[in-house]
């Protein structure tokens, strides 16, 4: 990695603005950071894992140590699985334990309706802001509220459909293949060999392949279901369950799964197929299904209680350099968030930075269902939407069988 001068530390300063969520009494105010101060030589993150590597699991990739030498800020960090756990984690200690996290769309709203997390001037903090970084990614619903951003975007990706090459030799082009016990009129032949996520948010998934298939439910966002259609998705899920070898919430269950041969087809992150790839133990790849995906794109927020806030401020401003984005993609098999990382990624494994990785389509990107919060109100204002608490409480009953 080319190493970049120290940058001059700044006071440190916060600004207040008009954030527009006013009730009727007037618009509140935000508090918004817009400079650096001196680092206090420490930074606690929640991460997923493989969004902190030092080189300990592979030499060639190591945008931490750089970090730690030129700001002097020593990284700790704690790995998650879930959004849900990355949640509680960033409440820990009146939320004084963790400075930050790398949240998806998923626990953002949360975090940020919450006010467990800060607000950043990133147009202030990141030079070039709106020229960098992937226009569907400058101020998405999930981090940026009334205008206000809440921190800057990261890795991206899909949710695809990952399979055993050896066992599943056509590839399938619907989910159906998941959720469906008969696969034309015959017992489904991947039936206790299906691997799915083990969180709440992969009702989306069911509900987006009743979208395609039973358009009578009116699905039209996998993340905003009435009582009714996410009644239909659970019940599908349910089905689901009985063909299920095991949900998966560490990625590296599912890997030692489909090494194993306890799974042979299930949804998957691109870093699970490219690990599986690299280990050459089974071979494995991936596909789009005709009903589309969801996915995800991943943010850098602060805590509000932040103990290190000025290191938490370097490290946002750390992981907007194209350099380090491309580091992080090629080892995790993500997507950047910045479309200048693209060129460099070209350079580092060629063509495959368009056809697999997408590297600045804006397109295929807006394609993608991206994790969202269920809030109880839907997007045309009627409160007919199940929340996230309800989601979760479905979630238990399925995989509690």
């Amino acid at each position: 990695m080319r190493r970049l001068p120290i940058a001059l530390a700044l006071p440190c300063a916060l600004v207040l603005i008009t954030a527009g969520c006013s009730s009727g009494k007037g618009s509140a105010a935000v508090k918004v950071y817009s400079t650096i101060g001196q680092t206090e030589g420490q930074l606690n993150l929640i991460a997923w894992p493989g969004y902190t590597e030092s080189g300990q699991n592979d030499p060639k990739f190591d945008w931490v140590t750089p970090f730690q030498q030129q700001t002097g800020c020593q990284v700790h960090a704690k790995y998650a699985n879930t959004s849900a756990e990355m949640v509680t984690l960033m409440r820990q200690g009146g939320g004084k334990v963790y400075d930050g996290v790398s949240a998806s769309g998923n626990a953002t709203n949360v975090l940020i309706a919450h006010g467990d997390v800060a607000a950043v001037d990133v147009n202030k903090l990141i030079p070039n802001y709106s020229q960098i970084v992937m226009k569907s990614l400058q101020a998405p619903a999930h981090n940026t509220v009334n205008g206000v951003h809440y921190g800057v975007p990261y890795m991206w990706g899909p949710n695809f459909l990952m399979f055993n090459t050896s066992k599943v030799t056509t590839p399938p082009d619907s989910w159906s293949v998941v959720f469906e016990s008969t696969i034309n009129g015959a017992p489904n032949p991947y039936a206790g060999k299906v691997t799915a996520y083990n969180d709440s948010i992969y009702i989306a998934d069911a509900a987006l392949y009743l979208k395609a298939h039973d358009p009578s439910l009116g699905i039209t966002d996998p993340y905003e279901l009435t009582s009714k259609q996410l009644d239909a998705a659970v019940t599908l899920l349910q089905q689901q369950h009985s063909m299920v070898s095991k949900y998966w919430a560490a990625y590296t269950d599912e890997i030692q799964g489909f090494e194993s041969g306890d799974m042979v087809i299930g949804t998957a992150w691109p870093v699970n197929l490219a690990l599986i790839q690299s280990d050459k133990k089974v071979k494995a790849d991936a596909v789009y299904p005709s009903e589309g995906v969801t996915g995800w794109a991943d943010t850098w927020l602060m805590s509000s209680h932040a103990q290190h806030p000025n290191c938490m401020l370097k490290w946002m401003q750390w992981t907007m350099r194209p350099e380090v984005q491309a580091q992080v993609a090629e080892y995790y098999g993500a997507t950047p968030g910045l479309s200048t990382a693209c060129d460099i990624l070209r350079k580092d494994i060629g063509t495959d930075a368009d056809s697999l990785y997408h590297c600045g389509d804006d397109n295929f990107l807006k394609s993608i269902y991206l994790w969202k919060t269920p809030l109880p109100t839907c997007a045309n204002g009627k409160d007919e939407c199940t929340d996230i608490n309800t989601w979760t409480d479905k979630w238990t009953q399925i995989v509690g069988g």
